[in-house]
């Protein structure tokens, strides 16, 4: 089975509810669909979600290094040889979530060859995968009504609060109603996005001691060395190293440094292969690790949760979901058995493909919603244990449809 092709399909989908945090704001998912096609008729699928404030990448960035660069260079080969994939992708700087994506479609092929979900591939932990819900920067009482109405309609009890305003008291002034709000009954931790400096984040830290949080996620720059190495020193809770630890090498210089003592893995950076890595650096050192996301649509988390479950310890904490685009009917995703992959029939390159992701299975259209998205359609993804990035209920859309424009009442 030899790689033929490395598509990429742009695509747009505008979130209900923007987020805003300390380091940017998102609107709109402009991300992209990547698809690594093979002469054995199975199409392996991912998606990169471009962050340029955090690695730099854009939309149009992505397109071009994966046609330009890294297509070129993974015709023919095997997608079972990810090492040799990865060592042609790193002569190129940069572009994370444009390897993470050829990554994790290479072994959304393997699974599909196999017969297996990626999960099992992986380690097979489990089948469910608690999950937290990111709260962007608000004003305190719709923060707190926002928590309300998740942890009510879909029995999540874990809030990624957004912090890292000035002054710090705004967002003191955030998660002291919320504690107040819930009690004892939800897991509260901070995400700075490296809003402060280190004395800011200290003093922070003293001001909301009572408020029992349980993780603080880089709330002042890594670059800060001493500060940050100070700061750690005296959290009272495992600080997380997100942005600052994007790559096996940089967890090692943060860890040993003394610049964090958790890490968050986000497949959407370092696909499957490498989040391994990190998982297992972080392992072998002792650390805590956390499920992290990228605000990405269904088929990013969907990885997300794949690689999460099929491990102990990454199972141990809630991972984080996307936010205010994504829904979840309960606390925990459970991953459905995997039923056996099914090839295209002949002339349907591309259109008619098995996605194994969770040994679900998901039949693609070759644009589909994405496509759909660009020309606007308001709406937000389905949910992630449901579907794919494209078709829910195994059902396509209709020429009719795409035509129209027309999303189900299930979309909604």
């Amino acid at each position: 089975m030899k790689i033929t092709a490395v598509e990429t399909i742009p695509f747009a989908i505008p979130y209900r509810k923007p987020l805003n945090f300390a380091s940017g704001e998102v609107h709109t998912a402009e991300h992209v669909l990547v698809r690594v096609h093979t002469d054995a008729g199975l199409t392996g699928t991912a998606e990169a979600p471009p962050r340029p404030f955090t690695y730099g990448e854009t939309q149009q960035s992505i397109v071009a290094v994966i046609r330009q660069i890294f297509e070129p260079q993974l015709l023919g080969m095997a997608p079972t040889r990810r090492e040799a994939v990865h060592v042609k992708l790193n002569r190129t700087v940069g572009n994370p979530t444009a390897k993470a994506a050829v990554d994790m479609a290479l072994w959304d092929i393997v699974g599909q060859a196999a017969g297996l979900p990626v999960t099992e591939l992986l380690d097979g932990y489990g089948e469910f995968m608690a999950v937290s819900h990111m709260l962007g920067f608000a004003p305190p009482a719709e923060m707190a009504e926002e928590a309300q109405h998740v942890r009510d309609t879909y029995g999540i009890t874990t809030f990624k609060v957004k912090v890292g305003r000035r002054p710090y008291q705004l967002d003191v002034d955030v998660c002291r109603p919320l504690r107040e709000a819930f009690g004892d009954g939800v897991e509260l931790y901070v995400d700075g996005n490296r809003g402060w400096t280190a004395s800011e984040s200290a003093r922070a830290l003293r001001t909301m001691d009572d408020l029992d949080l349980t993780l603080a996620e880089e709330l002042c720059p890594a670059d800060d060395v001493l500060g940050r190495r100070r700061l750690v020193e005296r959290c009272p809770v495992p600080f997380v190293s997100d942005e600052s630890a994007t790559r096996p090498g940089e967890v090692t210089r943060e860890l040993l440094g003394g610049s964090a003592t958790a890490i968050s893995i986000k497949t959407a950076r370092t696909g499957f292969s490498h989040s391994q890595r990190v998982l297992f650096e972080s392992e072998g050192l002792g650390v805590e690790v956390v499920m992290g996301n990228q605000i990405d649509s269904q088929i990013g988390s969907l990885c997300s949760v794949a690689f999460g479950a099929a491990f102990e310890a990454t199972s141990r904490r809630a991972a984080t979901r996307s936010g205010p685009h994504h829904r979840s009917h309960s606390r925990r995703r459970r991953l459905p058995r995997h039923r056996h992959p099914s090839r295209s029939r002949p002339g349907t390159r591309g259109r008619d493909r098995r996605c194994h992701l969770e040994g679900m299975r998901h039949r693609a259209s070759r644009g589909g919603a994405a496509r759909g998205c660009r020309r606007g359609a308001q709406h937000s993804p389905p949910r992630p244990e449901r579907a794919a990035v494209l078709n829910v209920h195994n059902r396509g859309y209709s020429r009719a449809e795409k035509r129209r424009n027309a999303l189900p009442d299930w979309w909604q």
